[in-house]
């Protein structure tokens, strides 16, 4: 057995030795994601707080100044980082004196009066616990969502030191053990049943694992396939995590925790389908939404091990698992071939072109349609062997 799992990562060691070179280099200037002390957070906010008693004091109606998180205008493109937020970026102006930004006015003054109090007591709430404290004001969980990233982006501060967590969807399995904050120690080893991500990434420590790499899986269905079939006992050691489709901030900090701590290759195994890459760049290069964060949820040495559109080609994968591009797949792909890092990915771009001229796409299930088990006994283990990723 041990020289047969020595043969089956041979090509993923190389890589794993490519990466530390290159690891070594970037790590140094990536440093930017210092822990900001508390009397730094409260400084922010009491300068805003300043600004509107100072407006009010001139008889001037109180406006507050919030990035524009939304535009792509606002982006600019870095290899070692990802999307992120040009220093120059345009805003938008929340004013106290108009109907249609009042509310929006009086929900960030009350988030950041209950950031405040959290920070001073040294507490934590979750974002479901603020919202249904305060459900008349916030209307819904999504406004409160909104509210804590567009405050995080003002006060240019990390989310996670503003003490709001979010509860997370992600699952995570295989040879990973660490300790929560609260100094629980938490065993992904179980082959049976998955750990829920932390929602506290911030706080994990003592990561200790002999993964060779870690494997995110788009889907809940396909992570629950690869539990049931023993996946990270047979190929062990190896870490899979997934955010169950588009993942939550807590899953893309877990996977950032874990390139941190581990440089160890990064995979990832969507549909070949244009959602399934567009999710696969969320966590290579980050999202426009989140691009003030990005040098903490990004891992741009993120390889793509499948389910690649030339795959279905070389596997003859037959005709009736295939599934025609929708108009709205195909404007999907044509969006994502014009977005500023695929100009570095000349891979990528091939598979993408490729699946535009086949027409076609797949799920990672249609795979089953050669054998019931060729994802976990074939698929994937040649694909780790011979290094069929792009």
């Amino acid at each position: 057995m041990g020289s047969h799992v020595a043969e089956l990562f041979t090509e993923t060691d190389k890589l794993c030795a490519q990466l530390l070179v290159n690891a070594e280099v970037v790590t140094d200037c990536q440093r930017v994601d210092k822990e900001i002390n508390n009397s730094e957070i409260f400084t922010r906010i009491e300068n805003i707080i300043l600004g509107i008693v100072t407006s009010l004091s001139e008889d001037k109606a109180p406006v507050l100044v919030l990035p524009n998180r939304s535009s792509w205008v606002n982006i600019s493109f870095d290899s070692a980082i990802g999307l992120q937020m040009s220093s120059e970026s345009s805003v938008t102006t929340i004013r106290s004196d108009c109907p249609s930004s009042v509310t929006k006015f009086a929900q960030i003054l009350k988030m950041l009066s209950v950031i405040y109090r959290l920070v001073q007591s040294n507490s934590y709430a979750t974002k479901r616990d603020i919202y249904y404290n305060n459900t008349q004001l916030f209307g819904s969980q999504k406004t409160v969502d909104n509210i804590v990233d567009d405050i995080s982006c003002m006060l240019k501060v990390p989310r996670r030191s503003l003490h709001v967590l979010a509860t997370s969807k992600g699952l995570i399995s295989g040879d990973l053990c660490y300790m929560e904050e609260d100094g629980t120690r938490i065993d992904c080893h179980s082959s049976s049943a998955a750990v829920a991500v932390s929602s506290n990434i911030g706080g994990i420590r003592d990561i200790v694992s002999s993964a060779k790499f870690v494997m995110i899986v788009e889907k809940d269905a396909t992570f629950q396939r690869l539990l049931d079939d023993d996946f990270c006992t047979k190929l062990s050691p190896c870490i899979i995590i997934t955010g169950k489709g588009v993942p939550d901030v807590n899953s893309r900090l877990m996977v950032r925790k874990l390139w941190d701590t581990l440089h160890i290759p990064i995979f990832a195994l969507v549909d070949a389908d244009p959602h399934g890459i567009e999710i696969m760049c969320i966590y290579k290069y980050g999202s426009v939404a989140m691009s003030f964060e990005a040098h903490s949820l990004t891992v741009p040495s993120l390889m793509w091990l499948g389910l690649l559109p030339s795959d279905l080609q070389r596997l003859r994968v037959p005709e009736d698992a295939l599934v025609p591009l929708t108009k709205r797949d195909e404007s999907k792909l044509s969006s994502l071939l014009q977005r500023p890092y695929l100009t570095s990915q000349p891979e990528w771009q091939k598979e993408m072109e490729l699946m535009k001229q086949s027409k076609v796409k797949a799920e990672i299930q249609s795979l089953a349609a050669i054998a019931p088990d060729f994802l976990t006994s074939i698929y994937l283990p040649n694909k780790l062997r011979y290094g069929g990723w792009v």
